[in-house]
């Protein structure tokens, strides 16, 4: 009878897809995912388009994409990254299909890695209508000709779709000229970024002449400063951010930039441009004071000159980058640290930095610090006396720190960093010698785990006429010291301890521990990262 009565009972009925759908938008993101570990239909109910916003789809021009783009049609909007694409007959189709299924949706394009032919990308973009983003990064193959948007029609055609567009990304582009340049920034007039990183242009001067810089004239088969500074006068209104990375820009041309009549700008990226010294960054700041961003990484004649000016000019900045800007010293860093605005800093591979000045500077600031990223990759001179103070000062704020490479920081280091930066999310260790289990764990170190030095190998011996005086000792390689092991009985005394171990960061989610030597199992399973 129990088992009849087991197979007449009704099972309950599943909900509709709606009503899952409905339920599960009243959750958080971290819930909504693990609801969609109960069952199929309620997984298939959190992959509802509804859910999804700013998603990116990237993918390589293939038979199979052709199906891809025509199901991202049922979306309402959505990003492109479509990489291998030619000049053959499958490329031109998946390009009209994504200007059929996807034209008014598209918010972003990018065609990394390219060989897109001028007909199919004009018969693309008259539909996309509502695109604020374009990639055209290394298309070469598009500007080499210099014949690109060179008729009246295509113009109107790709003005009236492009009108709306807000980053453009010319980047890589050996074969941009002042004609091309010209006829595509005509199309768009309300640019609010533009990169130009890595493109030949044309920064001329004329000092014998006495002509100021952008009225020199220069071939129209290269790009030159004069069309740049013409565009950024006539959309001064809306332009926020440039990249002028990896170019051959000069003190003069910069100035020509900066001084424009109305430009505010927000963000700068200045990468690798050699030609940058500690005058050219003094002008910047006293003509562009509005900068939240500025990138400066790789200008390798910037010293803490630069600095100082940073800190006295830049009241609202927010993210700075002076990575492998080798010449830059502590001078400076205690005023730039005081910059209340500043939330993220980036002095990776400045050999010269120790952290004594940043240190000083947090320290006699009355309000709290918004510092959340802290960069200081292959600073030899940052130490644990250092580490330990920054992370007591930046206890409440830090959220990303990175340590790679920093030789002389040891446990004491990774205690402190456990002690007092709960809340943070980034921590990177990476080819740390020093750091042990036992600082992973947060514990001390034991007499009762240290080697016996007379079982241990004492190395080659000598004859009774000639002993070993210690002349000929080689000095120990870091490979040949054994570490300290961590005993069952250990790990049993820490679960039972509350010391100051990585498991006190409950927050973070980045853990990269590559190349320290030192460590074992151990310690690597009681990390934060493991244990969820």
């Amino acid at each position: 009878m129990e088992g009849s009565d087991e197979e007449d009972s009704p099972e309950a009925p599943e909900l509709p897809l709606e009503i899952l759908v409905y339920m599960l938008g009243f959750l958080p993101t971290s819930d909504r995912k693990e609801a969609s570990l109960v069952c199929r239909s309620w997984y298939i109910a959190s992959l509802d388009l509804r859910f999804q916003k700013n998603v990116t789809f990237c993918f390589p021009a293939s038979a199979s994409s052709l199906e891809l783009v025509r199901g991202l049609g049922r979306r309402s909007r959505c990003s492109l990254i479509i990489s291998q694409l030619d000049g053959f007959s499958l490329s031109r189709s998946l390009l009209m299909e994504v200007g059929l299924c996807l034209g008014p949706k598209l918010d972003s394009l990018a065609l990394p890695g390219s060989s897109v032919s001028e007909a199919s990308l004009l018969a693309l973009l008259p539909r996309l209508t509502s695109l604020r983003r374009l990639d055209l990064r290394g298309l070469d193959s598009l500007f080499m000709s210099g014949a690109f948007l060179s008729k009246e029609e295509h113009r109107r055609q790709v003005r009236s779709a492009l009108s709306g567009l807000e980053e453009l990304d010319l980047s890589n582009l050996r074969y941009l000229s002042d004609l091309t340049f010209n006829r595509l920034t005509g199309c768009t007039p309300r640019l609010r970024r533009l990169s130009l990183a890595g493109c030949h242009i044309a920064f001329e001067f004329d000092p014998y002449r006495g002509c100021p810089v952008g009225t020199v004239e220069v071939s129209s088969a290269l790009l030159s400063l004069r069309n740049v500074r013409k565009l950024v006068t006539e959309q001064t209104a809306t332009l926020v951010a440039l990249d002028f990375s990896r170019t051959s820009i000069t003190h003069e041309s910069l100035r020509s930039i900066a001084q424009v009549k109305g430009l505010a700008l927000e963000e700068l990226c200045l990468q690798s441009c050699k030609e940058l010294t500690d005058y050219s960054v003094a002008v910047l700041v006293k003509h562009q004071s509005s900068l939240q961003r500025l990138d400066l990484s790789g200008c390798t004649e910037l010293t803490s000159r630069a600095v100082l000016a940073i800190a006295q000019g830049l009241n609202s900045l927010t993210h700075l980058s002076l990575s492998c800007d080798w010449r830059i010293t502590e001078t400076g860093l205690e005023d730039l640290v005081s910059v209340s605005s500043l939330k993220s800093l980036d002095l990776s591979e400045c050999p010269l930095v120790g952290g004594t000045e940043m240190v000083n500077g947090l320290s006699r600031r009355t309000e709290r610090t918004q510092l959340e990223k802290l960069h200081l990759r292959s600073c030899m001179y940052i130490r644990d006396e250092a580490v330990f103070s920054l992370t007591q000062l930046l206890g409440n704020t830090l959220r990303h720190l990175d340590l790679t490479s920093c030789a002389n920081v040891t446990d004491l280091s990774v205690r402190a960093i456990a002690s007092y930066l709960h809340g943070l999310v980034v921590l990177r260790l990476c080819d740390c010698k020093e750091v042990t289990d036992w600082g992973l764990l947060g514990m001390v170190e034991t007499s009762a785990c240290e080697l016996d030095e007379e079982k241990e190998d004492q190395g080659p011996r000598f004859t009774r006429t000639f002993g070993n005086m210690g002349f000929f000792k080689p000095p120990r390689l870091p490979f040949q010291e054994r570490p300290k092991m961590v005993t069952q009985d250990h790990l049993e005394r820490f679960k039972q301890q509350s010391g100051a171990s990585l498991l006190a960061l409950r927050r973070l989610r980045e853990l990269n521990l590559s190349a320290c030597c030192k460590l074992t199992d151990s310690s690597i399973t009681q990390t934060p990262v493991c244990q969820t």
